[in-house]
């Protein structure tokens, strides 16, 4: 837990850094106001009914929660910085090893009110590479896109109205499956002339950075359409951001990026890593995460009624996106309309914000934290005593110890054996052991040994030493551990 527990500190650290403050919704809501946000996704969406029978939902996400926040509280928040960490739920196929479970945790950051065109986006793209360049996720690249570009797009291949949420939906699967099978749902299941299909392929296959777009900006055709024309004018835009902000270099201009969600109406945007990938597939954090879909193991019965969906190879499975988010700018308002009845319009609250997958974050960096020989505690200091116990004068150290800064713990026996307690000090490899006896009480001094752990053939191992410690005078025990080398690298992150 002790990861999983840097993983968020480091995330709320960069929050606030940004200016955020928190905000903690209700796990579940009413099932209308999740209804209808989130396309073909809606299915996945945990359905309950309380006792009076109302119809209820579990959070898909944060992202709705907080608009329906945003409605509620909007004459007192015209501008904000809001961020929240918790669980939401899918009813998806879970692969526990890839951080993909059907309750797991989410950190979202997000910015509303009315602000200069592309300012908060750059802003949100700048948070997101600084935490996963922070969390030391390893190579990343944050695919980017413009819902505006892309409806243009289906526009200009000839995509008629009624069906652009289903081709964007189809498109969205792009980074799991090849061309040829987003092209035959196209085709066979959503009805679309295969020629307009194949005229989409022409577009939603390229990615790059500024060439792309200046490539784009040069076709006559999306720039006579409203839609593509104002989407690549603020991607130009945000480029020149987010080269002010110094991660232009993470940024992919990927046309294939869709993302399913309804409420997406501008930027959109995910991040991914080698893991990304399924295993033995592409482990390039600048490509596509996966061409193939996932495979399922076979079951020797047939399902009945009721039953879970086939069990996922994990074997063919990657971690996928580690965070995702992009531009909502009328989901607020969709919500104040509702609730004021058919026909009222409301102004509009513009939102854009990100979503980052802590528990497929921990999945990638748990292997790491166990191969470095990472600790699992925070303890830094572990009181024992020599000869009678000393319980009271034990109890009395570890409380000064506390009080002073210093995460202590210490073996809650009356009379234990010193062997005893080195082993409990050792099973959470604290730094130093820190022993009193009577003879150093009368002369008000503790022996404080050190202890240093190194990774052997894969296996974390206690350092051996004939060090018997050294005597350190209590009233100034406090300020020696703080100015020791192993308590500065211990707040510099080293561990």
């Amino acid at each position: 837990m002790f990861c999983r527990e840097h993983v968020e500190r480091i995330v709320k650290d960069c929050f606030t850094s940004y200016g955020g403050s928190q905000l903690d919704t209700p796990v579940f809501e009413r099932k209308d106001i999740l209804t209808d946000k989130y396309g073909e996704d809606a299915k996945l969406i945990f359905d309950l009914m309380d006792q009076g029978g109302e119809q209820l939902s579990l959070r898909y996400d944060h992202t709705v929660p907080l608009a329906r926040y945003l409605a509620m509280t909007l004459a007192n928040n015209p501008q904000s910085k809001l961020w929240q960490v918790g669980k939401v739920y899918r009813r998806d196929s879970p692969v526990m090893s890839k951080g993909r479970m059907r309750e797991f945790s989410q950190a979202d950051f997000d910015i509303s009110g009315a602000w200069d065109t592309m300012i908060p986006d750059a802003e949100i793209l700048s948070l997101l590479c600084t935490i996963l360049t922070r969390l030391d996720v390893g190579e990343f690249t944050v695919k980017l896109n413009h819902r505006k570009i892309l409806d243009g797009i289906f526009e200009v291949c000839g995509v008629p109205e009624i069906k652009i949420r289903s081709i964007s939906s189809a498109v969205d699967k792009l980074d799991k499956v090849p061309w040829s099978e987003v092209k035959k749902e196209m085709c066979e299941e959503k009805g679309l002339d295969p020629a307009v299909a194949d005229r989409i392929g022409d577009y939603v296959k390229h990615k790059g950075g500024e060439e792309l777009l200046a490539s784009l900006l040069t076709d006559s055709a999306l720039l006579a359409n409203a839609s593509a024309k104002q989407g690549l004018s603020e991607i130009s835009l945000l480029f020149t951001l987010l080269k002010a902000y110094k991660v232009i270099d993470k940024i992919s201009f990927d046309m294939s990026l869709a993302r399913g969600l309804d409420y997406y109406t501008g930027i959109i945007y995910e991040a991914i890593v080698a893991a990304s990938a399924p295993p033995g597939l592409k482990a390039d954090a600048t490509v596509d995460a996966s061409e193939t879909p996932l495979k399922h193991k076979k079951k020797s019965a047939k399902k009945g009624k009721g039953e879970e969906d086939d069990e996922i190879d994990e074997s063919t499975v990657g971690v996928g996106s580690i965070a995702a988010g992009g531009r909502y700018d009328n989901l607020v308002s969709s919500l104040l309309s509702a609730a004021s009845g058919e026909g009222k319009k409301n102004a509009g609250t513009p939102c854009v914000g990100v979503s980052i997958g802590l528990d497929r974050i921990f999945a990638i960096l748990y292997p790491k934290w166990i191969e470095k020989g990472m600790r699992q505690k925070e303890t830094l200091a572990f009181v024992m005593a020599v000869g009678d116990g000393l319980l009271e004068e034990r109890v009395k150290l570890v409380t000064e110890l506390r009080e002073g800064g210093i995460k202590t713990d210490f073996f809650a026996k009356t009379k234990p054996k010193l062997p005893a307690q080195f082993a409990a000090g050792e099973k959470d490899e604290v730094p130093f052991a820190i022993i009193v006896g009577g003879d150093e009480l009368k002369e008000g001094l503790v022996t404080v040994k050190e202890q240093k752990w190194e990774v052997k053939e894969g296996k974390k191992v206690k350092i051996e030493s004939t060090d018997k410690g050294v005597k350190v005078e209590r009233d100034k025990l406090i300020e020696w551990l703080k100015k020791s080398q192993t308590f500065k690298d211990w707040q510099a992150g080293k561990w």
